[in-house]
C-alpha cells in the first residue's frame, strides 16, 4: 500500500470519531488554507506483539524509516519518530509504547489481557494501526482504575489501535502562519486548547513550536452503560530551521510530554 493511502485511511477513521477534528479542519480550509499534515501518532503498549515496532511495519514497507527515540520517564513512555526516505512533505510518524512493568500488577495484568484477546490474525495483519479496539466491551470501573495510574493506558484501553492525533504543519499555512495566530482562530471557533505547560509548548530556539485542542469528549459505550470520554485531539506545529538552513524535523520530548495530556480526562 502506498503511504498516501495509509494516511487516507487513517484520516477518515480519525475524523468521524471525532466530529471537533473535522470542524477544526474545515474551519481552516474556509479561511482558505491549505491544511498540511506535518505529522500523526499512535499509541500502544510494550509488549513484543503490539510494540512500537509492530505498528511501525506497514510504513516501513511503503518506504519510512527510523529518525529518531524518545524517553518519557515521567509517563513511563518511551517513543520513535520516523520519516519516508524519498517523500520529503509526507508526514512523520511518531509512535509511542507504554512501558507496562512500571505499574501495578493490576495495571499489567489487565493490559496482558486485553492483549491476548486479539485474535493472531489481527496481530499479524498491516491493519493492526487501522484496527482501534480488539478486545471485549470495556468496564467504566477498569476504565476509571487504569487512569488513576495512566491516563494513557486508560485511553489505550478504550480506544485501542488507532490514529491518536493528525498535525498542521503551522510552516504551510498562509493567512494563520504563526502558532499564535493560530491557537487565537482555534479558540475563536470555540475549540478547547490544551493548555498544560502553556498554550504553547516549545520555543524558536528549541526550533519547534506546538500546541493541541484538547481531546473532544464523546460518548462511549462500557459494560455498565454510557460514558463520556475523551476522544483524540488536533494537534500544530511549527518548525524552525537550524544553523544549516535545514527544517528541524524531529521532536521535543519536554513538549511532547505535555501534548500527551490532550487526551487527560475532563469534565465539559
Amino acid at each position: 500500500m502506498e503511504a498516501q493511502e495509509i494516511f487516507d485511511r487513517l484520516w477518515i477513521d480519525y475524523t468521524k470519531e471525532n466530529p471537533h477534528a473535522k470542524g477544526v479542519f474545515d474551519a481552516f480550509v474556509k479561511l482558505g488554507e491549505n491544511v498540511v499534515n506535518d505529522h500523526i501518532a499512535f499509541r500502544t503498549f510494550d509488549d513484543q506483539r503490539v510494540s512500537v515496532d509492530v505498528l511501525a511495519r506497514p510504513f516501513l514497507e511503503c518506504g519510512y524509516e527510523f529518525k529518531g527515540n524518545y524517553i518519557f520517564t515521567e509517563k513511563h513512555l518511551f517513543a520513535k519518530h520516523y520519516e519516508h526516505t524519498s517523500i520529503k512533505e509526507a508526514p512523520r510518524v511518531f509512535i509511542s509504547q507504554l512501558v507496562v512493568r512500571d505499574f501495578s500488577p493490576f495495571l499489567q495484568d489487565k493490559i496482558k489481557q486485553i492483549i491476548d484477546e486479539i485474535p493472531i490474525d489481527n496481530l499479524q495483519s498491516d491493519d493492526l494501526i487501522y484496527s482501534g479496539r480488539l478486545w471485549d466491551k470495556p468496564s467504566y470501573e477498569v476504565y476509571e482504575k487504569l487512569r488513576s495510574e495512566s491516563e494513557y493506558a486508560a485511553w489505550v484501553y478504550v480506544w485501542g489501535f488507532r490514529a491518536n492525533h493528525f498535525t498542521v504543519s503551522v510552516n504551510m499555512l498562509k493567512t494563520l502562519n504563526t502558532i499564535e495566530k493560530v491557537n487565537q482562530f482555534v479558540k475563536d471557533q470555540g475549540y478547547l486548547l490544551n493548555d498544560s505547560g502553556g498554550e504553547i509548548k516549545g520555543t524558536p530556539a528549541q526550533l519547534l513550536e506546538q500546541s493541541s485542542t484538547k481531546a473532544g469528549i464523546v460518548k462511549m459505550d462500557f459494560a455498565e452503560g454510557v460514558f463520556d470520554v475523551p476522544s483524540c485531539y488536533y494537534e500544530f506545529a511549527r518548525r524552525y530551521e537550524d544553523a544549516d538552513g535545514e527544517i528541524y524535523s524531529g521532536f521535543i520530548a519536554k513538549s511532547a510530554d505535555k501534548i500527551f495530556e490532550s487526551t487527560d480526562f475532563y469534565k465539559k
